[in-house]
């Protein structure tokens, strides 16, 4: 893949999971995967606690797509902080029974992020 269809699917990666994390997370969580995005029992507060987080994420990431360039510690943390979260999520999800939903949920969906936005990311000879 050239560097600029890198960069194109990049723009376009970083508006879809912005847009994802600004109204699909809530949307999953409220509505269509529950027992696959929320926690039970169901913890409203932390809940609305972390749609916020995302949503903010959201929004910068889709500011970021417009130059990603000079974007890239944000893409980076993108990246990495949905893999801890994954992570986090996948253990809890492996030892409480009661959280087992979100290994078809929100655990494989934050691994996809981190590894489309990876993938995608300027390599150090494109970046510069």
């Amino acid at each position: 893949m050239t560097a600029e269809t890198r960069l194109r699917y990049l723009k376009a990666a970083l508006v879809v999971f912005g847009a994802i994390f600004i109204v699909g997370i809530y949307a999953m969580m409220m509505w269509i995967f529950p027992s696959g995005w929320g926690w039970t029992p169901s913890q409203p507060e932390y809940e609305q606690m972390i749609m916020g987080v995302y949503a903010t994420l959201g929004i910068f990431l889709i500011r970021a797509a417009k130059n990603p360039l000079e974007h890239l510690s944000l893409i980076w943390f993108t990246i990495w902080s949905s893999i801890v979260h994954g992570g986090i999520m996948l253990i809890q999800a492996l030892v409480d029974v009661t959280e087992r939903a979100n290994l078809l949920g929100d655990v494989p969906a934050l691994f996809l992020v981190a590894f489309v936005l990876w993938y995608l990311m300027p390599r150090k000879a494109e970046a510069a």
